[in-house]
């Protein structure tokens, strides 16, 4: 699947994305879209974090869910929005570093229900560390 989204894909998945006000409030931004894979980034900032200075888990899981709704979102018609139906992310680590990344990978995209796996990771100095992972079932709604 991985490859680089046609022109049509990458807009749609653009401009719903801008139209997210939590992904805006957070200062969260698109990095990389693909057929069945999105990146999304955020910068580590005092106003997502937790009282210990790491990034808060709600933002942490914020963007891995919306990493992952938008990669089965690359795989839908263009007419079709994308509840989610479930999602479960278990914290592995502190969230640290000059951002995290959080990569949502279609792993079976069906007539009505996809799975997504969930990936965040803390970036530092350019070295990544898996902080979250998870996964989520959502439904191709038309």
């Amino acid at each position: 699947m991985e490859g680089e989204a046609s022109a049509e894909v990458r807009e749609r998945i653009t401009a719903s994305f801008e139209r997210q006000g939590l992904m805006r409030h957070l200062g969260a931004r698109l990095a990389h879209i693909a057929p069945g894979r999105v990146h999304i980034v955020l910068a580590s900032r005092p106003e997502v974090t937790q009282q210990h200075g790491y990034v808060h888990a709600g933002a942490t899981s914020a963007i891995a869910d919306s990493a992952g709704g938008y990669a089965a979102l690359t795989l839908f018609p263009a007419d079709a929005d994308v509840p989610m139906v479930e999602y479960k992310i278990n914290l592995l680590a502190p969230a640290v570093g000059d951002h995290i990344e959080a990569i949502g990978t279609v792993l079976r995209s069906g007539r009505t229900l996809t799975v997504c796996r969930l990936e965040v990771f803390g970036v530092h100095d350019g070295q990544r560390s898996l902080v979250a992972t998870g996964q989520q079932t959502l439904f191709c709604l038309r």
